[in-house]
Formats: C-alpha cells, structure tokens, sequence
C-alpha cells in the first residue's frame, strides 16, 4: 500500500472537500425553505451514523487489524489495532471536550429561527456565538477530515459512502452557523460564507494529514491511521450523530434510519467484495 496513484489521492481530496463544503448546502437550505424537515433529517442523521458504525468496525478496523498482524502478527496486532482504535477514540472525544457547551456546534437549529426578523442592530452576543459555533465546528470537522480521507485512499466505494454519511452529517452544523449570524448582521451573505467556509477544516485535515503521513506509509502507519480513524468513526456517531438525531423528536425513525445506513453499506459492501 506504499505506491498510491495519484489519481486515487486527488479523488479521496475531492471527497473530503464535497463532505466539508456541504455545510454550505445546512445553509442555504435555512434560507430557500420555510420548515424543518424534523422527520428528514432524523432518519438522514441516523442514516449516516450506521454507515459510519458499521463501516468502522466492519471493514475498516478489520484492514485497520490486517496491516498491524502484517507487522506484529496476530495477538499483537489485534492488541495494537484495538489501542489505536481507543486512541482515535480518545482524540476526537478531547477535541469534543475542549469546546465550550455554549459553543456546542451540534446545539439544534431550525430553519424556521432563520426566518424570524434580523436585529435591526448588531448583535455581538450572536455574533460571538456563529463565529464560536463556526470555530467549533471547523475544530470537530479536522480529523472527520482525515477520516474520510484515508476511507477513500482504501476504497473508492468506501470513501463515497462516508463522504455521503458525513455531509449529511454537517448540513445542520450548517444551519447552526448561519442562523445567529444572520439575525446579528442581517446579512444573508455573511451567514452563508461563515458557515460555507467553516467546512474548509475537512479538506484542511486532509491535506495536513496527507503531507505528514504519507511520506511513512506502510503496513504499520496505514495499519494504525485505520484503526484510529475507526475510532473517530464511532464516536462522532455516537456522540453527534445519533444524539442530533434524537433532538429533532423522531427516536424510531433515527433508529431505523441507522439501520438503514448498516443494511445498504453491508450490500454494497458485498457486491463489491
């Protein structure tokens, strides 16, 4: 796995950058619709979290496992791939402690709170709170980055589907930037900007990973990132996803939406076996 194409990299860029920029797409939509799809999004955000969950454990902590046994063997190698999977797993869930709960990008908005009256007058507080919340998310959106990244260096089948599961993921984050922005400038170009540019953090990710990682690829270096990125995984759908899901009150349709996500990507996961 040392001698990757370039064309492999430029498309696993590609990847990250269409999950990033899809930010843009949580703030358009609360401009150029009138209600909240509560039902939409609760079986999307599930959608994605048990394609992320079911992913991770099922191919790509297994290749995370199959580049480690190369190196250390079995029982070493299954213990390495599970330390690296904890470690991906504490990373992501620092990264989540270190933002302020009044900052928390995953903090519900509606479209409908977009189509109250903007403040006639700047508003810092609000202000503060879309820029933070921008911040914040570009923080959250850096190692979602490198994961989708290394899923699509594995897979191109791969790669799209967490491409998919994660710019589902991020259209609300979208929404949470514009919304406070918005009604503390008044400003619809603004709002959209913030937030369209807060996604940047995945490309970012990826690009940072890239340049510092590639150039010690091989069976322990993939073997590790794997198993770390699995972690990742795992977290954010645990954390993020299904929670965000369960905020917008449809606690069935989430669910079955999740397992929604594991039965197509099981599929696709067999047919192209």
């Amino acid at each position: 796995m040392e001698n990757i194409e370039t064309g492999t990299i430029l498309f696993a860029f590609g990847l990250t950058l269409f999950a990033g920029l899809s930010t843009g797409i949580g703030s358009a939509l609360a401009f150029f619709t009138k209600h909240t799809n509560t039902k939409f999004l609760s079986v999307s955000l599930g959608f994605s979290a048990g394609v992320m969950i079911y992913v991770a454990f099922v191919e790509i902590f297994a290749k995370a496992r199959n580049e480690l046994e190369l190196v250390y063997g079995g029982r070493d190698g299954l213990l390495y791939t599970t330390l690296a999977f904890f470690a991906g797993v504490a990373l992501i869930a620092i990264i989540d402690k270190l933002v302020p709960s009044m900052e928390n990008p995953h903090e519900i908005k509606r479209v409908e709170d977009i189509h109250r009256k903007p403040n006639s007058d700047k508003d810092p507080k609000l202000m503060r709170m879309g820029v933070f919340t921008a911040i914040a998310i570009a923080i959250h959106n850096f190692p979602e980055g490198l994961a989708t990244f290394t899923a699509a260096l594995t897979s191109p089948e791969l790669g799209i589907a967490i491409a998919v599961a994660i710019a589902i993921h991020n259209i609300p984050e979208g929404i949470a930037v514009s919304v406070p922005v918005y009604h503390a400038t008044g400003s619809k170009r603004k709002a959209f900007w913030l937030s369209f540019s807060s996604g940047l953090a995945e490309p970012v990710g990826a690009l940072v990973g890239y340049l510092l990682l590639m150039p010690f690829m091989g069976p322990l270096m993939f073997g590790i990132l794997f198993a770390s990125v699995a972690g990742i995984m795992v977290f954010i759908s645990l954390d993020e996803l299904l929670p965000s899901a369960e905020k917008y009150g449809e606690h069935h349709l989430s669910i079955y939406g999740m397992i929604a996500g594991m039965a197509i990507m099981a599929i696709s996961l067999l047919l192209f076996a």
